[in-house]
């Protein structure tokens, strides 16, 4: 029965140390899940900061090229400006004269519908 008994405490001292491994496994893939979520964690910002830099590098050519863009927009509204007040300093006078002419000039002439009611 000793013997039993000796064979039955081995059995508990190897599911013992079974169960200390099978823990400390897991306790070190725990760990390397950890240590590997980090290092994923680390390169995802490196890379964030890498496309954030390009993208403001990008922006800053674009938003260069559209203030040269919007100056020289606003340089041909200004030339159209110039030319448009030209020409009406040209022909005001003129417009003018013909728009008096027309209100002015009044014609009194009996009007082609009006009938004398007899």
């Amino acid at each position: 029965m000793t013997s039993q008994s000796q064979g039955v405490h081995q059995l508990l001292q190897a599911e013992k140390r079974a169960k200390d491994k099978l823990e400390e496994a897991k306790k070190r893939k725990g760990k390397r899940l950890k240590q590997a979520k980090e290092e994923a964690m680390a390169e995802i910002d490196q890379y964030r900061m890498q496309r954030d830099k390009e993208f403001r590098l990008k922006q800053s050519k674009i938003m260069g090229s559209q203030s040269s863009l919007s100056e020289e927009i606003e340089e041909q509204t200004r030339g159209q400006i110039k030319e448009l007040n030209g020409s009406y300093n040209k022909y005001v006078e003129n417009v003018m004269n013909q728009l008096l002419s027309v209100v002015c000039d009044v014609k009194p002439e009996i009007h082609m519908n009006y009938r004398i009611v007899d």
